[in-house]
């Protein structure tokens, strides 16, 4: 697939899914290649560009987060409640986000990137809309397979 097909495809799963669950934010995270460091690639529903510039280290953040431990991870009312200090989650900040789910990408059997969608308001996620995010992160997966090592 070509690099612009592929962007337009990873575009309309993310869309879709900002639609179908009617959140208002939706990200897609992925580990560089060369080093621990995650960066925000694609975003829909955002108030700016600084998601582009955001980089985060293994294990920091929620991207970071996820990619270290392969797990799911819900915030409901940021930032109560958190592990860390507030601007350990800059995309929270930057897209002024108060509730997100977010799930790992695996490729070759290793979390290396990051689907999260988000709320600007205090939010549950229900199992139903978990399990839509969950859907989508195995499309993203196989449309990306190939680009990520």
């Amino acid at each position: 697939m070509s690099e612009i097909k592929e962007l337009q495809a990873v575009r309309k799963v993310c869309d879709q899914l900002k639609e179908t669950l009617a959140c208002d934010f939706v990200g897609l995270a992925i580990q560089n290649q060369a080093g621990p460091d995650v960066r925000w690639h694609y975003a829909s529903g955002n108030l700016n560009d600084k998601y582009k510039r955001i980089t985060v280290r293994f294990g920091k953040g929620v991207a970071g987060k996820i990619i270290s431990s392969g797990t799911p991870m819900m915030i409901t009312h940021f930032p109560q409640g958190i592990v860390g200090k507030v601007t350990d989650y800059p995309i929270m900040l930057a897209e002024k986000l108060v509730s997100t789910y977010a799930v790992p990408l695996f490729f070759n059997a290793v979390p290396k990137g990051v689907l999260l969608v988000g709320k600007r308001e205090k939010y549950i996620f229900s199992a139903q809309e978990q399990e839509k995010v969950f859907k989508s992160s195995l499309e993203l997966e196989q449309m990306l397979k190939e680009h990520i090592l």
